[in-house]
């Protein structure tokens, strides 16, 4: 059967403020592609990747907007699908929109996880749903797994007040029937269970449970986050150091490359010193500056400036005071800072 993955996209991305005033969350860089980008390559060890179905449960305005187009431009084969969620009542809500699309096995994944894990066991899993978990110090923020003495999952708990258990679910979710986790929705949203007017796919997945459902965790020991600033310049860091440099072919004279770095071949730099973990986007010309674990986007211009810890939205202009005073700067798309 053809496997469905729900990406939920729909969020206001209030953490990644600046940039999501001008773009949906996953269309921010990170390590030479989009966060999307390095979400879509995970699916790649799927039992049968070609026979997939993708529906992106996108929000207003900017989601609908640049999302579909970017998919079309970049994915020209990817059978997807787009709905658009207009109010915010959380996870379980947003699947729920998508039900038109979803029969047989799915996999649900939020689009700001990346992890390393390898699909391809669904080809032979018998439970009725699979969550991706992984130990963390602080699960407090999180939704975490109780497990039996048998192993299956008793049930999730949602913002958990205590550390005594930290297993806490990273963001995927398989389901062996789209039907059943639909039906578990459904009942979750007639008794009202909600913390703090959201509905939570833990909550959904507890009342599978209740109804019979074999629900068991996978452990991954790497998991990335990009829905904060820091946690997204964190995750460069990473996969900078995983994939190694990509710095061959850009234009340019007297720069010193402190691997790793990625920078677009079109990207042009003179009199600099770029890295380590430095991520520089297509069309950037960078004058007299150090750049160290940042994040250019596509098209920007930065002069005179020594920037570490910083991300810089597309097409945005920065003109430092050249003396090497080292900047933290979190700017958005077309923006312009003189310093």
């Amino acid at each position: 059967m053809t496997m469905k993955i729900v990406i939920p996209m729909a969020g206001w991305g209030t953490r990644m403020r600046p940039h999501t005033w001008s773009k949906p969350k996953p269309l921010v860089s990170v390590a030479g592609k989009t966060s999307l980008e390095h979400l879509l390559d995970m699916f790649e060890t799927l039992p049968d990747p070609e026979n997939t179905e993708y529906i992106f449960i996108l929000g207003p305005y900017l989601g609908e907007m640049q999302i579909p187009p970017f998919i079309k431009e970049h994915y020209p084969n990817l059978k997807s699908h787009f709905v658009v969620q207009h109010e915010m009542k959380g996870q379980s809500h947003a699947l729920s929109l998508a039900r038109e699309y979803l029969t047989g096995p799915m996999i649900m994944c939020f689009s700001d996880t990346l992890m390393e894990t390898d699909f391809s066991f669904l080809a032979d899993e018998k439970s009725d749903g699979v969550a991706w978990v992984m130990p963390v110090e602080d699960p407090r923020r999180f939704g975490v797994a109780e497990e039996g003495a048998d192993g299956w999952v008793t049930r999730f708990i949602e913002k958990p007040q205590s550390l005594d258990n930290n297993l806490v679910v990273v963001g995927c979710y398989y389901f062996k029937s789209a039907e059943q986790v639909l039906a578990a929705i459904d009942l979750q949203m007639e008794r009202g269970v909600m913390l703090k007017n959201e509905y939570f796919m833990t909550d959904a997945i507890s009342i599978m449970i209740e109804g019979g459902a074999k629900v068991r965790t996978n452990s991954i020991s790497s998991w990335l986050d990009t829905g904060t600033i820091e946690a997204t310049l964190d995750t460069n860091k990473i996969l900078l150091e995983k994939q190694g440099s990509k710095a061959q072919k850009f234009k340019g004279t007297n720069v010193e490359i402190v691997q790793p770095v990625a920078i677009h071949e079109s990207a042009e730099i003179n009199n600099s010193k770029i890295g380590p973990y430095a991520s520089i986007g297509a069309g950037c010309k960078i004058e007299n500056c150090q750049v160290a674990e940042s994040i250019i986007e596509a098209g920007c211009e930065i002069n005179d400036s020594a920037l570490n810890r910083s991300l810089i939205g597309k097409q945005a202009k920065v003109k430092g005071r050249g003396d090497g005073h080292v900047m933290q700067l979190n700017i958005s798309d077309t923006s312009s800072i003189v310093v």
